[in-house]
């Protein structure tokens, strides 16, 4: 966590979009999906992630900012510490955090393995969205073309379920693009570029989506 950072969501991204100048023509959807992330954390619902490659490891990554604190200190809720302590008759421990519920959908190994040999590796995050996804989730894409085969499929079960669709993808319009509710067409091409753009979006969008949900205390 830094020990100076700017405390609300808004402040967040107007570093950010002062640090990454060239990400300007992404503004209003980089903010209309910080938006759509701390709405459903508001509402008590998760995000799901998914991409290939680097794109999965982004997803990794992105979960573990999400699930522990990030920049800012976060306590459990009242409500958690008072059932906790009803439920064992002590404190909550000093190391449990408040958490916004995300899950890695590239993490499954023996699902995705069974499933890409059993059915369509094609399938291979359509199935968690599937499974996982209740109408207020939201589901974040990670494709640097943004025509990745099982992406896409996933998006596509998502909107069926009435799970938001955030997608990071490179500048070119894509498959994605026409099947997000908000899709983050970072100003690259080269997919190594496109990659390098994304960890600064999606480390603001988790910063800036920490500060709304818990305050941006230090």
């Amino acid at each position: 966590m830094d020990s100076v950072c700017p405390q609300t969501g808004d402040e967040v991204l107007n570093t950010f979009f002062t640090r990454y100048p060239e990400m300007k023509g992404c503004e209003l959807s980089i903010r209309n999906a910080r938006s759509i992330m701390s709405r459903a954390f508001y509402k008590g619902n998760k995000l799901m992630v998914c991409g290939n490659g680097g794109s999965a490891a982004d997803s990794e990554h992105i979960v573990g900012e999400l699930m522990k604190s990030f920049r800012f200190k976060r306590s459990p809720s009242r409500v958690f510490n008072e059932s906790y302590r009803k439920a064992n008759d002590e404190d909550v421990p000093g190391w449990l955090e408040g958490a916004l519920p995300a899950i890695s959908l590239v993490s499954q190994t023996a699902l995705l393995t069974a499933f890409g040999n059993d059915e369509a590796s094609v399938g291979i995050f359509a199935q968690q969205v599937l499974g996982y996804g209740k109408t207020g989730d939201v589901l974040l894409c990670i494709s640097t073309s943004g025509n990745s085969a099982n992406v896409v499929e996933a998006a596509k079960v998502a909107r069926a379920k009435g799970v938001k669709v955030i997608s990071l993808t490179g500048a070119k319009d894509s498959k994605l693009t026409h099947l997000s509710d908000e899709c983050i067409q970072v100003p690259r091409i080269e997919v190594f570029q496109v990659q390098e753009l994304h960890l600064p979006v999606y480390h603001a969008l988790c910063a800036a989506v920490e500060a709304d949900m818990f305050g941006g205390t230090k």
